[in-house]
């Protein structure tokens, strides 16, 4: 008999490696309890999938709500910063512990096993999506109704990673009023098909800012085409950021339970409310 390759494609042999394919989910340890996961999703950088993925958790918590929030952006995380945490993480015979939010989310990230959070992770791909997948079955979450994982942008490693590794019952994704929005979304939600993973909605981030005199929106990056993309895709538009100083301030001031109150709260509804809860 010839050595096996795995390649059941070019096979002949009626081996139970020939069976249905084998789910490639990995399981929380023993003292976690995790009922919904939702990744926040975006094809390119700097649209603000953080701050979406905070203000979601946020408002999710206020709902009475048991939330934790898993940074996935392993070389760029900005969730402890948001929240203002700074502990490190430690662990114990169960594995690791995440952290817990003044407003009682939990969290790990990258950031809080490092000496320095300045220091640069430079690691290859599959060692971060390693410690992405380490941060859902090594770390003692507890009873979590509600996991938002922050993903980095693109249709890389670490998304592939999170897809395929966490039982995610869907997605957001989140994209700004830019020329080329259009095409990116679609590379979002064709990997999402791909993966059969539902897209809950989008959000867009930076639609507009309110004139501070009258009240007016204004459209620095040129009118939203958001409505447009979400109806090609037969897709909700949860929500419309607007470009906000104040918001951005309070969030790099570790405030981000504090502010944005109501911003994302139809977008809550909605994934609450298709989830069950």
């Amino acid at each position: 008999m010839s050595e096996c390759t795995h390649d059941c494609s070019t096979c002949g042999a009626d081996c139970a490696s020939r069976g249905e394919p084998q789910s490639l989910l990995a399981k929380t340890n023993e003292f976690s309890h995790v009922r919904h996961v939702i990744g926040i999703v975006s094809g390119k950088g700097g649209v603000g999938k953080s701050l979406v993925t905070g203000l979601m958790a946020a408002e999710t918590r206020r709902r009475g709500k048991n939330v934790a929030i898993l940074d996935a952006d392993v070389t760029g995380p900005s969730i402890p910063k948001m929240f203002g945490y700074t502990e490190k993480a430690f662990g114990d015979e169960r594995g690791i512990l995440p952290g817990e939010t003044a407003g009682g989310i939990k969290l790990i990230s990258v950031n809080m096993l490092l000496d320095n959070e300045t220091d640069p992770v430079v690691w290859r791909g599959s060692l971060i999506a390693g410690t992405v997948k380490q941060f859902w079955t090594d770390v003692v979450w507890g009873d979590v109704d509600y996991m938002y994982v922050d993903m980095p942008p693109g249709t890389g490693d670490v998304p592939l990673t999170v897809f395929q590794s966490l039982p995610l019952d869907g997605i957001l994704i989140v994209l700004s009023p830019q020329e080329l929005v259009s095409m990116i979304v679609e590379k979002a939600v064709n990997m999402a098909g791909m993966m059969n993973i539902p897209v809950l909605g989008l959000v867009e981030n930076m639609s507009y800012m309110p004139c501070p005199h009258c009240g007016e929106k204004l459209y620095p990056f040129g009118e939203s085409k958001a409505l447009k993309v979400a109806e090609a895709h037969g897709l909700p538009l949860l929500a419309q950021l607007p470009i906000d100083p104040a918001l951005a301030a309070a969030c790099d001031a570790g405030r981000a339970e504090t502010v944005g109150q109501g911003l994302l709260a139809g977008a809550a509804d909605v994934v609450l409310g298709r989830l069950g809860d």
